[in-house]
């Protein structure tokens, strides 16, 4: 399964700045394409969703495909009003979801 997700996303910013957001999650995102030794077709298992929310509202959202690379890694921006916290989510194949949190400030 997949390892936790490295993130970066300042700790401090002012009431109305955009800052970046950047994520990274270890994932070798098998296609369903492809074959083992013994010529059997290896299972899709792909992140098939990743959301960002803050304070419970929607900033970044996305459906994945299977053309996505291993490790996928996501940048984008988010305007913060208010300190709070950004819960990422990334959604795979088999069901399971990998969650992660970060707390942002206000100065």
């Amino acid at each position: 399964m997949a390892a936790k997700p490295r993130i970066k996303v300042p700790k401090k910013a002012s009431a109305g700045d955009i800052i970046t957001i950047k994520t990274l999650i270890s994932h070798k995102m098998e296609s369903g394409q492809r074959k083992d030794k013994e010529g059997k077709v290896i299972p899709r298992k792909i992140i098939n969703k990743f959301t960002c929310e803050f304070n419970g509202n929607s900033v970044f959202s996305c459906d994945i495909d299977p053309a996505i690379s291993a490790n996928p890694y996501f940048e984008f921006k988010a305007k913060v009003n208010e300190a709070g916290t950004f819960k990422f989510t990334w959604v795979d194949d088999d069901g399971s979801v990998i969650e992660a949190e970060k707390e942002i400030t206000i100065s």
